[in-house]
């Protein structure tokens, strides 16, 4: 059994757009000095310690319960903190820094032996990104170090889009917590492989496929390290443990618009004549459809277009925490379009449910 000391967590809210500096003075001081804060960015929420400390990173996965063969991300502020993580930073990585930084993207890049194999899993590359969060940003500045940052919530469970979120997850288990308003993007970054033949994505976010390549050219898409998880070590964050994963069991309906509503008022009343608390998530095209005079359910939600999905991505996790809040048994969701930003729904979509999905 691990016996999780108790900390006194510290609780700063700020202007996302102007933060406080005396309250990022105190978390940054925390950081440098071996801590571990929680931080947003425009992705998610991040629990960060200093990258080249190894105890600190350590309080990482302690504080979230983490598989520690799973790799962090490096999170800079400013380009050159990248030669202190990396041995090369290629044409292309260059041009997407350019492009793309500070923003979504994380880009993997072979290590410098100073960089904890903590951090890396072990591996012989690390993964490195620069936020589109001002707060983030601040942050690193201050703290006079690259920070190491996985998602701030338990190992397994979704991502933290709101302090909240943070708060419910690892109050008590981190020395920090910065509430800088929700995240803007809502799902994490795109994770790309530069180290192969060709750019590989291994785990699809924020910056799309089709964004890449038209700065790029062609790069593939990772699918053998999730087929084979339990057999290779994961080269990012997301591959290889169960992700995303609310308390409830997650269900994906696949089909035509009417037959998917039909389907899961099927379903919904199936569950709930078992006593089971049932909740969907659908689009906002099909909402009114599922009229609580002829649909069971215990939490409807509206997550977004068909249309627009940076809506549906941004409150995704929101409307997962929520099911758990209301002690949901079982969710039924809509399948969104996996193409864009969509790929990367649907990738968290699946790694919820455990890839059970149900097509009509």
């Amino acid at each position: 059994m691990v016996i999780i000391r108790r900390f006194r967590t510290r609780y700063w809210k700020v202007s996302p757009f102007a933060p406080d500096p005396a309250a990022i003075r105190q978390a940054a001081s925390i950081v440098a000095g071996g801590g571990v804060v929680a931080f947003p960015t425009e992705t998610v929420y991040g629990l960060g310690a200093d990258t080249l400390n190894p105890l600190a990173v350590g309080k990482i996965f302690t504080a979230k319960g983490r598989p520690v063969d799973n790799p962090l991300i490096v999170h800079v502020a400013e380009l050159r903190q990248v030669w202190d993580i990396v041995l090369d930073f290629p044409a292309a990585a260059r041009l997407l820094a350019a492009n793309f930084w500070p923003g979504p993207l994380t880009l993997v890049l072979p290590k410098r032996s100073t960089v904890p194999d903590a951090v890396t899993g072990g591996l012989d590359t690390v993964a490195v990104r620069m936020p589109r969060h001002r707060v983030a940003l601040d942050l690193i500045k201050k703290s006079g170090c690259s920070i190491a940052a996985p998602s701030a919530n338990l190992s397994g469970k979704p991502s933290p889009t709101t302090a909240r979120h943070v708060l419910r997850d690892l109050y008590g288990r981190v020395d920090g917590i910065i509430d800088g308003g929700p995240a803007v993007v809502g799902l994490e970054s795109t994770v790309l492989d530069l180290t192969g033949p060709k750019p590989l994505i291994l785990r699809p976010g924020g910056v799309t496929r089709e964004q890449l390549e038209r700065e790029i050219g062609p790069v593939d898409v990772e699918t053998q390290g999730e087929r084979e998880g339990a057999k290779l070590a994961p080269r990012s964050p997301g591959m290889k443990y169960r992700h995303y994963s609310p308390e409830g069991n997650v269900i994906l309906i696949h089909g035509e618009r009417g037959r998917v509503v039909s389907r899961i008022c099927e379903l919904a009343a199936e569950w709930n004549g078992r006593g089971q608390r049932v909740a969907v998530l659908c689009s906002r095209e099909t909402y009114s459809l599922y009229s609580k005079g002829t649909c069971s359910y215990d939490y409807l939600e509206n997550i977004g277009s068909q249309y627009n999905l940076d809506d549906v991505a941004r409150n995704l996790y929101g409307a997962l925490h929520t099911c758990d809040q209301k002690e949901i048994d079982i969710i039924l969701i809509e399948v969104f379009p996996a193409t864009g930003l969509g790929a990367a729904i649907m990738n968290r979509l699946q790694k919820a449910a455990g890839s059970i999905m149900e097509i009509i």
